[in-house]
């Protein structure tokens, strides 16, 4: 039987709590903490993390990881002799993946126990805008109230109703994570970030991979360079991509799965991956009870301090959209936190927010794309590296790739960093700091100017910085 609701205005449990222990809760959850404010979490699942530690970013990465280290070992002759290539089921590559969600979960409950942050295992539905009803997996249930709440519930994979996700070959990047055949080939329907990761992931695997793209190329946010690169290397490797294409009818059988395209294209393969888009998780909160309207895809308007219309209530994450990264939301609850503590005034995301997309090879990206420049009639100039002719590169035999450095070809001003290759996600970085200083301290020059450990990586930088400059008349 659930507690009553209480009746007082200005008598609450805590002074915060907030719905979800994904990056964005857990952000927020720390600050207001550390602050000295009495906090409680909700998280409706057994063990916190959210879905970026169970089933989203740590998971494909974990996946990840196994499969570019097999595809690494088979293609070094000092390790691999034989004529026959060593090979990994995804039943193998999930036991190191559990693992590190094992560790994740570990390490992230450690940090609400030891704040003394109160953890409430249940589904919470709000009462009125102070209140909340906590129901448990056993039926009992309880109301919990606080002066804010925070809303960072995250998203969910898109399920469009006329496909049948409970059919055992039909899965969505979630439900991928129990795949318990193993299939020799796959269709990737939705060739946005988590398509083209789990592209590489079962193509590394020896699968044979279709990647249904419903836009006319990948990844269309990025820089048209690194892209074509990517669809390269897929092409490359034996994956398949078709272009401008969407679905018709998605039909499971017994043995696999048939996707008729409205193109007419019939395919059939032994399972599917529908990874076309993502719903903020907002339907079962019960926003109507306080005002408030998700739109269409699940997602709550905020304003720059990350409130909603009701004025205790705030959202962070994928919950509200755009950039939907887990970098961006545990700094959004951070910065969302400093809003509640009155601590802010203009508190808010870096301009440029780095992307990571973990393919095999990587890419990355910080600032503005060639694309964005020449439309902003911004006159920029080009600096391009090689990996194939830096040492480091050499020595771990990872040749594929390469770093461009866009910069203003008056003022040197560095405007874009974008990086394709083994470890892209770690080198943009190092141009992302640069990008950060004020004035002079911000110019392609400071790669020239500095000194970097040889052999590195890193030198990327001096090459491209030496190759843009050469450039300039």
């Amino acid at each position: 039987m659930a507690k009553a609701a209480p009746t007082s205005k200005k008598s609450f449990d805590f002074d915060a709590i907030v719905i979800g222990t994904g990056p964005g809760g857990e952000g927020a959850a720390m600050n207001l903490t550390k602050a000295g404010k009495k906090v409680a979490v909700v998280e409706k699942h057994l063990e916190v993390g959210g879905g970026c530690t169970h089933w989203g970013t740590i998971p494909s990465k974990a996946l990840r990881h196994s499969v570019s280290r097999l595809i690494e070992y088979n293609n070094n002759p000092l390790f691999n002799r034989s004529e026959k290539a060593a090979t990994l089921t995804f039943d193998n590559i999930l036991q190191h993946t559990t693992k590190v969600i094992r560790d994740q979960v570990r390490l992230r409950g450690g940090f609400y126990s030891r704040n003394e942050v109160e953890v409430y295992h249940g589904t919470a539905t709000f009462v009125d805008k102070h209140t909340l009803l906590i129901e448990y997996p056993d039926g009992t249930s309880e109301h919990i109230s606080a002066l804010t709440i925070v809303i960072a519930t995250g998203s969910r994979p898109y399920r469009p109703p006329e496909v049948d996700f409970t059919h055992s070959r039909i899965y969505d990047s979630d439900t991928i994570l129990s795949l318990k055949h193993e299939p020799k080939s796959i269709i990737i329907y939705g060739a946005g970030v988590i398509g083209c990761e789990y592209a590489s992931i079962f193509r590394g695997l020896g699968c044979k991979v279709d990647l249904i793209n419903t836009r006319d190329r990948l990844l269309s946010f990025m820089d048209a360079e690194m892209t074509d690169s990517l669809s390269y290397h897929f092409w490359n490797s034996g994956i398949v991509i078709r272009h401008g294409e969407e679905y018709d009818a998605i039909e499971g059988k017994d043995d696999g799965v048939v996707l008729t395209l409205q193109s007419g294209k019939r395919m059939k393969a032994d399972c599917i991956l529908f990874a076309n888009g993502r719903t903020g998780n907002t339907d079962a909160l019960g926003i109507e009870n306080v005002g408030l309207t998700a739109n269409s895809r699940g997602s709550l308007t905020v304003d720059k301090c990350y409130k909603t219309d009701v004025d205790n209530i705030y959202a962070i994450g994928d919950v509200i959209g755009y950039p939907s990264l887990a970098s961006a939301a545990y700094d959004q609850g951070r910065i969302a936190a400093d809003y509640i503590l009155k601590n802010a005034e203009e508190g808010q995301l870096i301009e440029d927010i780095p992307t990571g997309i973990y393919t095999i090879p990587e890419m990355s990206s910080v600032g503005k794309t060639e694309q964005e420049l020449t439309a902003a009639k911004i006159p920029y100039e080009v600096g391009r590296a090689s990996f194939k002719h830096l040492a480091r590169a050499q020595i771990g035999a990872s040749p594929v790739g390469s770093l461009k450095i866009l910069f203003h070809c008056d003022t040197k001003e560095i405007l874009g960093i974008h990086c394709f290759g083994e470890r892209s996600a770690e080198i943009v970085h190092i141009g992302q700091a640069i990008m950060q200083q004020k004035g002079e301290a911000n110019t392609i020059e400071y790669f020239i100017h500095t000194t970097f450990n040889y052999p590195t990586m890193a030198e990327a930088y001096r090459v491209a910085a030496l190759n843009g400059l050469n450039r300039l008349f």
